[in-house]
């Protein structure tokens, strides 16, 4: 059969058609989205006999239903994921805290430009490349004591750089990461 017999077909059960794939996709707009995509691809048949015409239309009917529901799942996931890993708006900071954190990274920031060279190395690689210590005191040819005192030291001029607002967090880091007080000074 020629496809201008397949399209007379289509025509004669496009309402059948319509009914199960309503039934399949749950909406008579999905199921006219099919018949439609149905009728362009019958049209692209022009040159094919098809043995079965109204099995294969139910066949293509079918293909094209689950088609959608995978693509409509996979999409549902795909979006699904994105919003699971969008932060609330309580995690977003308000325009104040973003300017306090600016301020004190600008702070910091001056902090370490004022540090001595080997005393920002030493801070540098301990909390941004996080080097051991001995790692450190080798590469500056010093002691592993003499890596505590400088990092010991570096916090003192970034807790003083910040001021009162950010020492809490910053001692209770400090002693966090050497396990030591000021007191071993």
């Amino acid at each position: 059969m020629r496809v201008g017999g397949l399209q007379a077909i289509f025509l004669e059960q496009r309402a059948v058609l319509h009914r199960l794939l309503v039934a399949r996709l749950g909406s008579a707009a999905e199921a006219d989205d099919v018949l439609q995509d149905m009728w362009l691809r019958i049209d692209s048949l022009a040159d094919r006999p098809i043995d079965q015409p109204a099995a294969f239309l139910f066949r293509v009917a079918t293909n094209l239903a689950t088609d959608r529901r995978i693509a409509a799942q996979r999409r549902h996931a795909r979006d699904g994921s994105w919003h699971d890993v969008q932060p609330i708006a309580a995690e977003m900071p308000d325009t104040e805290r973003m300017l306090i954190a600016r301020d004190r990274l600008a702070r910091v920031e001056a902090a370490m430009d004022d540090m001595p060279d080997r005393m920002r190395t030493a801070l540098r690689m301990f909390r941004f490349d996080e080097q051991p210590q001995r790692t450190i005191a080798a590469t500056l040819g010093i002691s592993v004591s003499g890596v505590e005192k400088l990092l010991r030291r570096a916090y003192r001029r970034i807790v003083d750089a910040v001021g009162d607002d950010g020492a809490d967090s910053v001692e209770r880091r400090r002693h966090s990461d050497e396990g030591k007080s000021d007191s071993d000074d």
